[in-house]
């Protein structure tokens, strides 16, 4: 949630769920932490009352932590096109910097690789062979991903498939 709701939303970036564009400036955002809310609970227009009810608001507390991360995705963007050859996502995520939770790293690495790869700044490649931007969300969506050597980014490689 953080790399790919928080983090654009505090940059002023629209953030693309369910096919549709929500722009910070023209939207509001709000997240609840709770229990899932069983499905007859959603219906009729139920669910947001369960979800107010039965969850917490941490909002601000999600929009501070992702402030603090900002920065450091641009600074590791920045490290990532500056490197020389390839570059693991494993590497990606130790580039995030020391220190930090890991999830965090993994959030900072992975807003980073989304932007670069939108960018058209790298490629992301499977054992040398360029994957396609339409398989760019299934792939970096799985953790397995993110130790596997043989996924890396090619800086300059892009052909935006």
């Amino acid at each position: 949630m953080q790399a790919r709701i928080v983090l654009p939303w505090v940059r002023g970036v629209p953030v693309r769920l369910q096919d549709r564009n929500w722009p910070p400036d023209r939207a509001r955002l709000t997240i609840y932490e709770g229990p899932e809310i069983a499905a007859e609970a959603r219906g009729l227009g139920r669910g947001w009352s369960a979800v107010t009810r039965e969850g917490e608001n941490v909002t601000a507390r999600m929009v501070k932590a992702a402030g603090g991360l900002v920065p450091r995705a641009s600074e590791l963007k920045r490290r990532l096109v500056d490197a020389e050859g390839p570059v693991g996502l494993s590497e990606a995520v130790a580039l995030a910097g020391p220190g930090g939770r890991p999830s965090e790293r993994l959030a900072v690495a992975e807003q980073a690789v989304w932007e670069l790869l939108h960018e058209g700044a790298v490629a992301l490649t499977r054992s040398g062979t360029q994957v396609s931007a339409g398989e760019w969300e299934g792939l970096l969506l799985r953790w397995e991903t993110w130790s596997d050597p043989a996924i890396q980014l090619v800086v300059g490689a892009s052909d935006r498939t």
